[in-house]
């Protein structure tokens, strides 16, 4: 599976370690940036990421601003996009199990490299549990 993996300026350290960790865990990765802590705007990087996603270039995506908010308001603007920020592993996995998500948000300045790792790989390794959960997302997603 191929992941793509985006960052503003706030959260191009995280984007490194996880980089890394998905090439550990057996992951192919696009990194479309940023690559410095030079200030950016995230829209511009949430696009370029959701657009590997929308191109079926990437089967699913990892953001990372400050708050992961961002990230995930932009990113979500797309039918097809289900970003879900995430604060911990609980709401990592739910956001898979119950949501589907394809696009996992993190908030560098809010969570521990150590934290966002195992949320990383907790939500790639959950499935989607469908049923009732298929019904909701079709009304918002496709």
């Amino acid at each position: 599976m191929k992941i793509v993996v985006a960052a503003d300026h706030g959260g191009v350290e995280l984007k490194e370690l996880i980089k890394r960790s998905l090439v550990a865990f057996g992951y192919e990765v696009e990194d479309v940036g940023c690559f410095s802590k030079d200030a950016v705007d995230y829209p511009d990087f949430a696009e370029k990421a959701v657009q590997f996603i929308l191109k079926n270039e990437c089967q699913m995506g990892i953001l990372i601003c400050g708050t992961g908010i961002g990230m995930s308001i932009a990113a979500n603007r797309y039918r097809s996009i289900r970003a879900a920020n995430c604060s911990n592993v609980y709401t990592a996995r739910m956001s898979r199990e119950h949501n589907n998500a394809n696009v996992l948000c993190l908030g560098a300045r809010v969570l521990e490299a150590d934290t966002a790792i195992e949320m990383v790989r907790v939500w790639l390794d959950t499935t989607f549990s469908g049923g009732r959960h298929q019904r909701r997302i079709a009304k918002f997603s496709d």
